[in-house]
């Protein structure tokens, strides 16, 4: 090759940043796109630089590899081996079949009414992944939140959600949530959890593999303890309840259905719910592509490859797993993507350790999968009135309705029949909900687009008429 090649990698969390070091350190030109202002993702997400310091809090047990990947993040862009785009919000990523390589379409800053593309000659695909949202009655009232918005708040401008918070679901987010918020001075009267602790005794197997993941949640159960949060496993929300905004939530506790038991219910003032039912693949610029899916996520071999040529995949659009699985993803597939560019087969003993790691790591989000399940009868206390898609203002009685009465079998009919998933978010956090209601599995919506463009950006592209900026 007369030039270096260029990798394009999407996204800047830990996968991505991961994967851009490993492919920059073998002598590939690595162009990093990521939609934040600063690199680190969800799990090191970072305030704005024009903000006060941070408050002081005890030190996360992985701030040290965050300190790393911040590290060589610097020195790899000033030696003009990464070139970091931050604000740039990728919409589709296209190969050209006659060469071979990739244009990475994005649209810039807050307003996104600008495109630019980035030509590549492979792309590694980082995008993370994006909560799981569930319905019940009162969800949409001011005050309710996701869990991962109360942390992204929280992280990222430093801002709380609320005062007096609880914290409800089911998953390990939970817990650096509700510990956050408590570290940041709101008063977390109670962590709500669906799973039990029997459930997790289970993957006991799992748990003695990973000792640093039981150190991790001792960590986080001393801070519960130390803040007094008070922890209500096999619970759930039933109800969100107040008039202009949240005022209280009613809790009850779960039988072994996954049901509300009767005469369990309490009601908890509170003006902050977070509440999140774990995360799901974001594959939004895999599909388009052609990318395989296995399961939720993107399939990739032992190299991180998609079934694409020249297009690898790395953390949680593979797979939820965790920020280590995906920085064991990422390493992996930096290494093989500057092997693959530069003609090489690449020798997997160079990265037998983040092997192993993937292993142990995968085997270990697979059983935290079956703990952190979302309650079996969840979809049964959704009342016919409660708002299922707030884009489109569609109820869970119609969606019934679209089944019951109109005989809808599959997600896309009940789509057609109802409008749940036609509004600006195209499904994107409705879907999980609709398909519960339903009673039909989700089904990929393989849209061409990742998120909304403005028809100007899409006049702008070359062969259109007017050209665009490239890089």
């Amino acid at each position: 090759m007369s030039e270096r090649p260029t990798l394009a990698v999407v996204g800047a969390g830990p996968a991505g940043l991961a994967a851009a070091l490993a492919a920059a350190a073998r002598g590939v030109r690595v162009t990093l796109v990521d939609a934040g202002g600063r690199a680190g993702g969800q799990f090191y997400r970072q305030p704005a630089p024009a903000l006060a310091t941070r408050p002081a809090r005890a030190p996360h047990p992985r701030g040290r590899t965050w300190e790393r990947l911040r590290d060589g993040l610097t020195r790899h862009r000033a030696a003009g081996r990464i070139t970091h785009l931050t604000d740039h919000h990728v919409w589709c990523v296209v190969r050209d079949e006659p060469s071979g390589t990739f244009a990475v379409h994005s649209l810039l800053g807050p307003a996104q009414e600008e495109g630019r593309t980035v030509r590549a000659d492979a792309v590694l695909l980082a995008t993370g992944g994006y909560e799981r949202i569930l319905p019940f009655p009162g969800w949409t009232l001011p005050g309710v939140v996701t869990a991962g918005g109360a942390q992204a708040l929280l992280k990222g401008a430093l801002v709380l959600p609320g005062r007096t918070a609880v914290i409800a679901g089911t998953g390990p987010l939970l817990l650096p949530v509700a510990t956050g918020l408590a570290a940041a001075g709101a008063r977390v009267t109670a962590l709500v959890e669906s799973a039990g602790p029997g459930a997790l005794l289970r993957t006991a197997p799992a748990l003695a593999a990973q000792p640093g993941k039981l150190a991790e949640g001792a960590w986080y159960a001393v801070r519960l303890l130390r803040h007094g949060v008070r922890t209500l496993t096999r619970h759930t929300v039933v109800e969100a309840h107040g008039t202009d905004r949240l005022e209280a939530v009613t809790v009850a506790a779960l039988d072994r259905d996954g049901h509300p038991r009767p005469g369990s219910a309490r009601r908890i003032p509170c003006d902050t719910l977070a509440v999140g039912h774990g995360m799901l693949p974001h594959t939004d610029l895999a599909e388009p592509l052609g990318c395989t899916l296995s399961g939720t996520g993107v399939r990739v071999d032992d190299e991180q490859r998609t079934d694409v040529p020249g297009v690898w995949a790395a953390g949680e659009a593979t797979g939820v797993g965790g920020a280590a699985l995906a920085l064991a993803e990422g390493h992996i597939a930096g290494r093989s993507a500057a092997a693959r560019l530069y003609g090489t087969a690449p020798d997997p003993r160079r990265w037998a350790a983040a092997a192993r790691a993937r292993t142990r790591l995968r085997a270990f989000a697979t059983a935290l999968d079956a703990v952190y399940a979302p309650p079996a009868g969840w979809a049964e206390a959704v009342t016919d009135d409660t708002v299922v898609c707030r884009c489109e203002e569609v109820t869970a009685g119609e969606v019934r309705e679209a089944v019951g009465t109109l005989g809808a079998g599959d997600l896309r009919t009940v789509k057609l029949l109802t409008r749940a998933g036609m509004g600006w978010c195209q499904g994107r956090m409705c879907a999980p909900g609709v398909a519960g209601l339903a009673g039909c599995p989700p089904t990929a919506g393989r849209r061409p687009f990742a998120r909304p463009v403005p028809l100007g950006v899409l006049a702008a592209l070359p062969g259109t008429g007017t050209g665009a900026g490239t890089d």
